[in-house]
């Protein structure tokens, strides 16, 4: 099946399907004499788990050694296990930091008063004291809006 093909029956996106094959997650295909991408049914399983794995929000890295668990079986599936649970750790990490973040915004819609006038809007005011971006930010550097800056690449 040609690019379009494989990228309709799998869900996956052309443009993230040659993003996989650059990343080395997708080996490259076949190619016809024209030039055309051709990929077997194989490739459109694999494209699948990659999907199902990254709507898990796993990481490439971690896609990447459960495609080489698959790829070189070995005696047991401990190290997929020590993986799905070191990456249910981030996700816990990333919920916690989202609670933080949800009663720093709380407490700033309870600092708003209906009608205050602009100079006396509490979220403005409390947002421009000094240790506000502190805590909002250090929320933000945990990973509130995505992966830890330190684990995203």
């Amino acid at each position: 099946m040609r690019i379009k093909d494989i990228s309709e029956r799998s869900g996956v996106p052309v443009d993230t399907v040659r993003h996989y094959e650059k990343a080395g997650l997708l080996a490259p295909p076949a190619r016809s004499a024209n030039g055309y991408r051709h990929y077997a049914a194989g490739d459109l399983q694999r494209l699948r788990f990659i999907r199902n794995c990254r709507a898990l929000d796993m990481s490439l890295d971690e896609v990447r050694s459960l495609l080489d668990f698959i790829d070189h079986p070995r005696g047991d599936c401990s190290p997929v296990d020590d993986l799905v649970a070191e990456h249910l750790g981030h996700v816990r990490e990333r919920i916690a930091a989202l609670r933080a973040l949800e009663r720093q915004l709380a407490a700033l819609k309870a600092a708003c008063g209906d009608k205050e006038p602009r100079a006396a809007c509490g979220i403005v005011l409390a947002l421009g004291a000094k240790d506000a971006g502190d805590s909002a930010g250090s929320a933000h550097a945990a990973g509130v809006h995505g992966r830890p800056r330190a684990r995203r690449a």
